[in-house]
């Protein structure tokens, strides 16, 4: 790959393969398309037997049409009626209302567009893949935010996508520049199939080697471990954290995010959202957890987690915090039991199904320490907690692999076109 950095004079891009020489040609969307054109602007008849689905910019998702389970479908007759029969081999889609530039390609998926998505019928001037890649460039979508109009919701117009300029090389260039790309979009594929590979093997270990209250031990165990599993109280096992933040000592806010954790505040909503006066919240320390009585659809009974990223911070006292007593409990296995849904149980026992109001568990602080577990010996906890630690490690790993990819791809998206 040559560096083309010495003559900036030139129409080229940064990053060229050495092959190719000569500067690129400037040329407007419209002249290098068959035809551009966007979905309806009424609302279809639907019909939930219907062949086709009703798609908007919303349904454009890294590259691929993504249809989700409220998606809305129409009968063919319908779709044909409309603008079905517009779509070909060659169209790229592009969300425009809302949602503005994610870009799809189009793989003869029964659908129907949206006034939200649009779709670009390029000429024998451009090659399809390498104008997917070219509309993702930081430049153009710049451009489509300087051309969005509307106050409340943003919308790209047909006539500023015809307008863009682009700057275009031979096509065999544009197939080369395609090809890596495309073998980058494969490789990161791959990799987060990987993670999420690891993922289901993490979840499946967790569900059989932790149990409910109500039973004397998991579906599987490691070698040389036989004896029943302990029933406990959570205050048996935990205490109470109830250190405040006297003289505002600390004023990093946390929050729990039910799939990152316990992380800052600010960073996490973008703004502080905690109260003026810190004093009164609860001061935790590195390894302390902390319950968060909010349920959700994937978090029926709440979520607990471990303060990990920080070596103290604040939490509002909205949320029960505790620390585990190292003597009975290991602290990474108890991180791991209550990423399962065993301990939903005790919750449940304790707090009932209409034990509900506004989005927070009707749940005493007494109540909760006295939610029912069972954990082995701390010899069988090292072991579980041991083997789970390592996957969590390798998932790391291979999402740092992930991260590195995305950051290469993005590189050579800005540094590959003009």
């Amino acid at each position: 790959m040559a560096n083309t950095n010495n003559n900036k004079s030139l129409n080229v891009p940064i990053l060229r393969f050495p092959e190719f020489t000569g500067e690129w040609r400037q040329d407007l969307m419209e002249n290098v398309t068959e035809r551009i054109g966007d979905g309806i602007h009424s609302t279809p008849t639907y019909n939930e037997y219907g062949d086709y689905f009703f798609i908007n910019g919303n349904n454009l998702v890294d590259g691929k049409i993504k249809i989700f389970n409220n998606t809305q479908k129409v009968t063919k007759e319908e779709a044909l009626k409309q603008n079905a029969n517009v779509l070909c081999d060659n169209s790229l889609l592009l969300s425009i209302n809302g949602t503005i530039g994610n870009v799809a390609i189009y793989n003869n998926e029964r659908i129907m567009l949206g006034k939200s998505a649009c779709y670009i019928n390029p000429s024998a001037k451009i090659l399809r893949d390498f104008l997917f890649f070219y509309l993702q460039n930081s430049k153009i979508q710049k451009y489509f935010i300087l051309e969005l109009t509307g106050s409340t919701i943003k919308n790209l117009s047909l006539t500023s996508i015809k307008n863009t300029k682009l700057r275009l090389p031979s096509i065999q260039e544009q197939a080369k520049i395609a090809k890596l790309l495309r073998a980058i979009d494969e490789r990161i594929a791959t990799q987060n199939k990987i993670i999420g590979d690891l993922k289901k093997l993490k979840s499946a270990i967790i569900d059989k080697s932790f149990c409910y209250p109500n039973e004397s031990s998991p579906q599987k165990r490691f070698t040389d471990f036989t004896e029943e599993w302990h029933l406990v109280h959570l205050s048996d096992i935990c205490q109470r954290v109830r250190t405040k933040n006297f003289n505002t000592q600390c004023t990093l806010v946390l929050t729990i995010a039910a799939q990152f954790g316990l992380v800052s505040q600010e960073e996490f909503f973008n703004k502080s959202v905690a109260s003026d006066n810190l004093e009164g919240y609860y001061l935790l320390q590195k390894g302390d957890f902390a319950y968060n009585k909010s349920y959700s659809g994937d978090y029926a009974w709440g979520a607990v987690k471990r303060l990990e990223c920080f070596s103290e911070g604040v939490l509002s006292p909205l949320y029960i915090c505790f620390r585990p007593d190292t003597a009975r409990i290991d602290s990474d296995f108890l991180a791991h039991y209550f990423e399962s849904k065993k301990w939903y149980k005790g919750i449940a026992d304790i707090a009932g199904e209409g034990a509900r109001n506004h989005g927070l568990l009707n749940l005493s602080v007494i109540d909760y320490f006295k939610t029912l577990h069972r954990i082995p010996s701390i010899q069988e906890q090292k072991v579980i907690a041991n083997v789970l630690n390592k996957l969590t490690s390798k998932i790391s790993i291979e999402k740092n692999l992930y991260d590195d990819l995305l950051l290469q791809r993005q590189h050579l998206l800005q540094q590959m076109f003009i």
